[in-house]
């Protein structure tokens, strides 16, 4: 197993761009993702790279904290995905950066009801942003988002912070916090990747 949670995360997507190169489209989007197979099934896997945000995140001094399978990846799991899901604190104060992040990666947000909304600090305040950006589309949350009864602003404090080469610092929520994640949300997939994930421990 690859050491390093940034170049797993690496070769994890460069596996996921292969895959969805050798399949036909499914005209899919990541919101219309099989609750046992997951966005490596839809058409977010086509040219999955979630550097692009990730960078322009880290150019923007924003903690927005990887969750979901991109977190998963980078903790070992085997399995791939073709969305990314990030987590914030929801502060108004920390908006503008995120919004600045967002626009400067070309990224286009909807609304949970499936509305166009506008790349700006307000549109983030949402308990949950859908996104769209080249390389990557997913979930922006924040602890306003529902979870099962978890106290998911918690995850945010006490992710993990891992650096490059080149200095990019990426923010992942711990192993521990995302078994509890997946346990609270139930599906297929989740419990799936949550016993994975124990295993790894």
């Amino acid at each position: 197993m690859i050491d390093d949670p940034l170049e797993r995360l690496r070769a994890a997507a460069r596996r996921t761009r292969e895959l969805a190169a050798s399949r036909a489209g499914t005209g899919l989007a990541h919101q219309d993702a099989d609750d046992d197979v997951g966005t490596i099934g839809t058409d977010g896997a086509l040219g999955f790279d979630p550097f692009p945000l990730l960078e322009a995140l880290h150019r923007h001094g924003v903690r927005a904290v990887v969750i979901g399978q991109v977190a998963g990846i980078m903790h070992g799991s085997a399995e791939l995905t073709g969305d990314l899901d990030l987590l914030w604190d929801g502060r108004p104060a920390h908006a503008p950066a995120l919004a600045a992040a967002f626009a400067a990666a070309g990224a286009r947000l909807v609304g949970e009801s499936g509305e166009p909304v506008p790349v700006e600090p307000e549109s983030f305040l949402r308990p949950k942003v859908e996104f769209t950006a080249p390389g990557a589309g997913g979930d922006c949350c924040t602890p306003a988002l529902p979870w099962g009864g978890l106290r998911v602003g918690e995850v945010v404090g006490r992710a993990l912070t891992v650096t490059g080469p080149d200095g990019l610092e990426v923010h992942y929520a711990r192993r521990e916090d995302l078994i509890r994640m997946r346990r609270a949300l139930g599906r297929p997939k989740d419990l799936r990747r949550a016993a994975e994930l124990e295993s790894l421990g």
